[in-house]
């Protein structure tokens, strides 16, 4: 899990990278999920959650 204090290190480009990883990562979990008996099903709520502070961050830089 993500916090502010690490987001707002970030930049932009490695903000945007870093949603791209998430989503990736969230995407594989369902598939796992509905496929097999995926024992750590808040990993997928953690990763949205991350996501939306990781948004959250760039949209109050400007997305700069």
């Amino acid at each position: 899990m993500l916090k502010m204090s690490e987001i707002k290190g970030l930049d932009g480009a490695a903000i945007k990278k870093k949603v791209e990883e998430l989503r990736t990562e969230i995407y594989h979990h369902r598939i796992q999920k509905h496929t097999s008996s995926m024992e750590q099903v808040h990993l997928i709520k953690n990763a949205k959650k991350d996501i939306a502070r990781l948004l959250t961050a760039l949209n109050s830089n400007g997305g700069k």
